[in-house]
């Protein structure tokens, strides 16, 4: 179970990991990459937004199966859910996004 500290953690370091790179658009890419699931996480009027930028079959087959899968996973944080919903579509290959 992902805890919103944990997560808070994991966008800080991801974002310390961009920051440092010289090219930061691959650095991005490279999380998003190396990861089994990748959750946006953003500022809500409920505290904290959240959305799958990668992974959302994982995370189904979970929540189907009620099972405790083991898998990657990292956060990223974005200003609003606009940012989220434009960086899972920017970071999915171009083949998956026509069928979306």
């Amino acid at each position: 179970m992902l805890n919103f500290d944990e997560l808070r953690e994991l966008a800080a370091d991801v974002r310390v990991f961009v920051d440092v790179a010289e090219d930061k658009a691959e650095a991005l890419r490279s999380v998003i990459r190396a990861y089994d699931v990748v959750l946006a996480i953003f500022p809500s009027g409920d505290g904290m937004g959240l959305h799958v930028i990668k992974g959302k079959d994982i995370l189904d087959n979970i929540a189907k199966s009620r099972t405790h899968a083991i898998y990657s996973h990292t956060a990223i944080a974005v200003p609003d859910l606009e940012h989220a919903e434009a960086l899972k579509y920017l970071t999915t290959p171009p083949e998956q996004r026509i069928a979306a």
